[in-house]
């Protein structure tokens, strides 16, 4: 149950609170003055969009609140609307909370019936689902949307099956050829790179063989009489000699000889890097290896590290392609004991559609016979079969219509054809009376104008309907009818005012003494302060209203006061 709402900066609505009763709250007002938009706000709160636009102008944001009652446990709902960017925020018991979320707690909270929702009854798919709800066993039904689902996803497996292994078929033969050129060169991840890296150190060697076999040749036979170390042993020799008769020659013949160690030395070196540099590496081989991973980048035009992931790409669909058969065995395997499945479904299924259409039916006619509809009203559902997969003749499902006949000697007419818009409001509250009844919850039921179309004495009918569901369950009423106004619990007046240039949308609990002027407003009459004062009378002078006026009688009809009466 709806026990408090609470609007803030919402379009005309600056800020309105309003306490609600059990049973039937009627609002009530002039058209235009914002009854719809209160629900709609309602709407906003349990899920539905608002544009940023609707944030009452000044104002950085809008919200809306509300206090349910359910299951013996209150709910506090608030969702807020911001004026820059229009995004919204729901709060459920003080948390934040997501629209999946409200949307799965609207259902237990309120019952829509908008202005224009006797249209729903003219959606065949509202129809088909009507008897459902009173089936005996209502899990039937949500078994069967099951069945339909898995049994739809394993159709589109073997479609989606057949559609990639035709697409592989007509490649098998540049798919085998890809594998075979693949598998004669069997590259290897990283080879192309090691390779490369290989033949740049191979040069590298060659290039410090060269060098240190050039270096060699100068200190061991670069000249005419020897290399540089010879010609340094000479010259140590021919220092000596000198310094024997020239002293001062003597360090000369040392740093010849210091330099002839110090080259020693450097041969050595020499030496041993022209005998690493000199290691084996099979040129040919390394470049013949390499030719051939060229000339696979360029026949499957992709460069190598592409052609390893083509590698299993290709054995993945061909491997497909080998197995695929097997897989679909298995799928229709899975298929059939679906299609089992929904066949003993639907054998109980359908009969039980038929019973509760049958239920139903009798229990629509007694609605709305109170609803001011003939005595000699019928409602029928008629049935066609809907195929649900393929053509099998087990998989058929009925689909219930609302046929009726609101007069005797008519045939049965479908009620989307026929009904007036009076009509289908009055069967829309039958509907939603019925389905109040055989629901475990008990939202809070909201009927925007379920009146419309309809007048006369019938508005007596169906304002007796509405008196015997709220007897049950909260309602909240938006009518401009005194006749159904005048049975609510509580009375809610909605209004515009103009202050300092802006347009406030009101909305006030009637008081006792203003419900009589609210019901006289909405029966068109003047309020008493419009009503003109009659002049004052002479005394004993009679008021027109206390002249009794014959009733006109045909020619020779006696007055009934000239009838002698019988002893």
């Amino acid at each position: 149950m709806l026990e408090f709402l609470r609007i803030r900066n919402l379009a005309l609505i600056e800020d309105l609170e309003l306490d609600f009763a059990p049973g039937m709250n009627v609002l009530t007002g002039e058209t235009g003055a914002g009854k719809s938009f209160i629900l709609k706000a309602l709407n906003f709160l349990t899920g539905e969009r608002l544009v940023p636009d609707l944030v009452r102008a000044g104002s950085e944001k809008a919200s809306v609140e509300a206090v349910f009652y359910l299951d013996g446990e209150e709910h506090v709902l608030r969702r807020e609307l911001t004026a820059a960017g229009g995004r919204s925020r729901i709060f459920i018991n003080d948390r934040l909370g997501t629209q999946e979320s409200m949307r799965a707690l609207r259902a237990r909270l309120i019952l829509h019936s908008g202005q224009h929702g006797q249209q729903k009854l003219l959606q065949p798919s509202f129809q088909a689902a009507l008897p459902d709800a009173f089936m005996r066993r209502p899990e039937l039904a949500a078994e069967k949307e099951r069945l339909c689902a898995e049994l739809a996803r394993c159709a589109e497996r073997l479609r989606a099956l057949d559609a990639t292994r035709a697409a592989l078929e007509d490649k098998r033969e540049l798919l085998e050829y890809q594998r075979g050129e693949i598998a004669k060169v069997a590259p290897r991840p990283g080879e192309e790179e090691e390779l490369e890296e290989r033949r740049t150190a191979a040069r590298r060697r060659d290039a410090v063989a060269e060098n240190a076999g050039r270096a060699l040749a100068l200190l061991n036979g670069g000249g005419e009489k020897g290399g540089v170390l010879q010609g340094l042993a000479d010259l140590e020799r021919s220092l000596e000699a000198l310094a024997a008769d020239v002293p001062d020659c003597s360090p000369l013949a040392e740093h010849a000889a210091s330099a002839r160690i110090a080259l020693r030395d450097a041969e050595k070196l020499l030496r041993r890097a022209a005998r690493n540099a000199r290691q084996e590496e099979d040129g040919e081989a390394l470049e013949a290896r390499l030719y051939a991973l060229a000339q696979l980048k360029r026949k499957l035009h992709r460069p190598l590290d592409s052609i390893l992931t083509l590698q299993r790409e290709i054995a993945e669909n061909l491997d497909f392609l080998d197995r695929c058969v097997l897989d679909r065995k298995n799928m229709e395997a899975e298929e059939q004991e679906l299609c089992a499945a929904l066949a003993d479904l639907l054998a109980e299924l359908n009969p039980a559609r038929r019973e509760a259409a049958a239920r139903l039916a009798v229990a629509l006619e007694d609605e709305l016979k109170g609803l001011g509809f003939s005595e000699h009203l019928r409602v029928s559902f008629e049935f066609s079969s809907r195929p649900l997969h393929g053509d099998r003749a087990d998989l058929h499902e009925e689909i219930p219509r609302i046929f009726w006949q609101p007069n005797p000697g008519q045939p049965a007419q479908p009620l989307d054809r026929t009904a007036s818009g009076g009509e289908l409001s009055r069967f829309l509250l039958a509907v939603v009376s019925l389905t109040g009844k055989n629901a475990q919850e008990r939202p809070t039921l909201i009927f925007d104008e379920i009146d419309a179309g309809v007048g006369g004495l019938t508005l007596n009918r169906v304002a007796d309907g509405l008196e015997k569901l709220a007897a049950s369950r909260q309602m909240l009423l938006i009518t401009h009818w005194p006749q159904l106004a005048a049975r609510a619990e509580r009375h809610f007046i909605v209004s515009k005012e103009v202050r300092c240039g802006s347009t406030y949308t009101l909305c006030r609990p009637a008081a006792p003494e203003d419900i009589p002027a609210e019901l006289a407003r909405m029966a068109g009459e003047e309020s008493p302060e419009d009503i003109p004062v009659e002049p004052e009378r002479a005394a004993g002078e009679e008021s027109p209203e206390d002249i009794p006026v014959e009733p006109e009688r045909a020619a020779g009809e006696e007055n009934p006061e000239e009838i002698p009466a019988h002893p």
